[in-house]
């Protein structure tokens, strides 16, 4: 079954968001079919919501006002003033309208027994994917309370204790059901969290499958942060073979390495560019080549830094003299992980596999051509077949260049719509 990560459907939510889909709209949506699940239990007459101070208790606060025709307490682990997000803040101050009562709990001395067992169901909207280290008080007694009740549990997303994403935990609620949204996470579906999770209902919250598809800020979020612990190097260590016969590309290609994060940046280029290239930063490291265009004689150096380098970046400003050419073909397969740009693509012969390296391909709509002997169709759709039916044969990362940008990796497409007139 397909599977969502907890950051990755963090980074659905905040694409969704930049595209007008706001958290509120999706808070509404998931609230709902908690309802819906808890309305489809047969005895549900005393629901008691117990709602942490996240999206995941904003969820329940949602859940609670679409159920106001039973008898419904929320109990709130924390104070209404730490509410996290606006959303939760938001659906929270509506209840007050709707005299459905809200127990501020900030200590295990506020959490009744009685809350728990004079009530038919309990809606578990603790932490859901939110949650973070060891889990303190009032929550961890929160959830043996629950636990240890005889009411039917229905979980929000993700069992709260239970690592959203698979990973070790201490303890977790128990549910009946497990109402998940969009997709399910994989702790849930992982050998053994059937005793947790119980029966897992996936809800529509109305994500549409384009928010999967288009490339937005969250896919930023996924690739962003380093640990406080790391060392130079640890980001990463890249190396850009290009130049020659121009000197801006390769420059240009490794300021955009390093504005990316990447901690070093070497610039190996011809001899009558390196000047040029190191003036554009003091930042990168600059590795002087035998000639004015990169030769079969380069190899020997280029291999050395291959070898200390993470990623190679090559074919920005070499030309296409027929030994430049040849060399970048005897400079693949030497390494473990390459991107190809410009120059460096009319260097290729197919299959593309038979380089025997991690390969991302960045061709226009002519470089693709000529790769693949396909004129490039306007309508997208087709564009989208025939650009992952090539990387699919060819064992490559494809990202094809146009007004909407499209990476296909033989099964799965991403659009890049940044560059489109609006």
């Amino acid at each position: 079954m397909k599977t969502i990560t907890s950051r990755q459907m963090d980074a659905v939510d905040t694409n969704c968001a930049h595209f007008g889909l706001i958290p509120l709209q999706l808070m509404e949506n998931a609230g709902c079919a908690v309802a819906s699940e808890v309305m489809h239990l047969p005895t549900r007459n005393r629901v008691l919501i117990v709602a942490g101070r996240g999206n995941n208790g904003g969820d329940g606060f949602v859940a609670a006002r679409h159920l106001v025709d039973y008898q419904v307490t929320v109990v709130l682990l924390g104070k209404k003033s730490e509410i996290k997000t606006p959303e939760a803040a938001q659906n929270l101050s509506i209840l007050k309208n709707f005299d459905i009562p809200v127990i501020e709990v900030t200590d295990t001395t506020g959490l009744k027994p009685e809350f728990f067992s004079e009530c038919d169901v309990i809606v578990d909207a603790i932490f859901g994917t939110g949650i973070k280290g060891d889990i303190r008080e009032p929550e961890n007694t929160a959830i043996d309370l629950i636990n240890k009740s005889q009411a039917k549990v229905v979980c929000v997303d993700v069992p709260s204790g239970l690592d959203p994403d698979g990973g070790e935990f201490n303890k977790a609620v128990k549910a009946k059901v497990t109402v998940t949204f969009h997709l399910p996470k994989p702790g849930i579906l992982k050998i053994g969290a059937e005793k947790y999770a119980g029966e897992i209902a996936i809800a529509d919250i109305g994500i549409p499958d384009k928010a999967q598809q288009l490339i937005g800020p969250g896919d930023v979020k996924l690739v962003s942060g380093r640990s406080i612990h790391s060392h130079k190097g640890d980001a990463g260590r890249v190396l850009i073979i290009g130049g020659g016969a121009y000197s801006g590309a390769p420059a240009l290609s490794a300021l955009a390495a390093m504005r990316c994060g990447a901690d070093i940046v070497t610039v190996a280029t011809p001899k009558n560019v390196t000047g040029i290239v190191a003036s554009f930063s003091p930042d990168l490291i600059v590795r002087k080549l035998e000639k004015k265009r990169l030769v079969l004689k380069d190899i020997l150096l280029l291999q050395e830094l291959i070898e200390s380098h993470d990623v190679i970046v090559i074919g920005m400003g070499l030309g296409r003299d027929e030994e430049t050419m040849r060399t970048v073909r005897e400079i693949l397969p030497l390494c473990k992980k390459a991107v190809i740009d410009a120059d460096g693509l009319a260097a290729l012969e197919t299959p593309l596999n038979q380089y025997g390296c991690e390969m991302i391909i960045t061709p226009h709509a002519a470089e693709f051509k000529m790769l693949s002997g396909t004129e490039v169709p306007l309508d997208r759709e087709q564009r989208i077949d025939l650009v992952n039916a090539f990387s699919f044969e060819n064992g490559v990362v494809t990202l094809l260049k146009g007004p909407e940008d499209l990476i296909c990796d033989g099964k799965i497409t991403r659009i890049n719509r940044t560059g489109k007139m609006q």
